[in-house]
């Protein structure tokens, strides 16, 4: 059974969200444990391990960045979502830089979406070892940064940065 705590001071916002996921999930297959209070979220993070933490940006006394930055450092394997009707991109970037999440989840969100983003989550294993392709890939970056980064044009071709191609038939 995976666990999920779900944290965000609107109390219809926490009820809505269990809801739909006790409407998707057995509870044999996913714990909910929610809250309303986020220092209150944050000693339960120091309590019990949970696979997925999913917190509001904005709330009083701890915002979300801080309680998924503390949640990381507590314990990194646990999958880190941000949820929040805040679109400013500031608040995005602090969200993925500070605190690693692994998704942002928009509010109003969009069931079949969140579904998607929260199955995803719970099969992430953020402690897996990296596959043999992805060793790779970060050997190679390293050599020589940006050489995985390909850019691919309409046509499935690969674009060279600064090079412009010629039109067919053309000099």
């Amino acid at each position: 059974m995976k666990r999920l705590l779900i944290v965000d001071d609107e109390t219809l916002v926490l009820h809505a969200m269990r809801r739909l996921l006790q409407r998707h999930f057995t509870p044999q297959q996913l714990s909910i444990e929610i809250s309303t209070d986020p220092l209150r979220a944050l000693q339960r993070l120091h309590e019990t391990h949970f696979d997925v933490v999913i917190s509001d940006y904005r709330m009083p006394r701890l915002d979300g960045v801080a309680l998924l930055a503390h949640a990381r450092d507590l314990d990194p394997c646990t999958v880190r979502m941000m949820l929040s009707a805040a679109a400013e991109f500031s608040a995005v970037l602090a969200a993925v830089n500070l605190a690693g999440v692994f998704r942002y989840i928009p509010k109003p969100w969009s069931e079949p979406q969140l579904l998607a983003d929260l199955r995803a989550a719970l099969a992430f294993d953020p402690c897996a070892a990296p596959s043999a392709d992805e060793l790779e890939r970060r050997r190679l970056e390293a050599l020589e940064p940006g050489i995985t980064q390909v850019e691919w044009g309409p046509n499935g071709e690969v674009l060279m940065p600064g090079y412009l191609p010629t039109q067919p038939g053309g000099l």
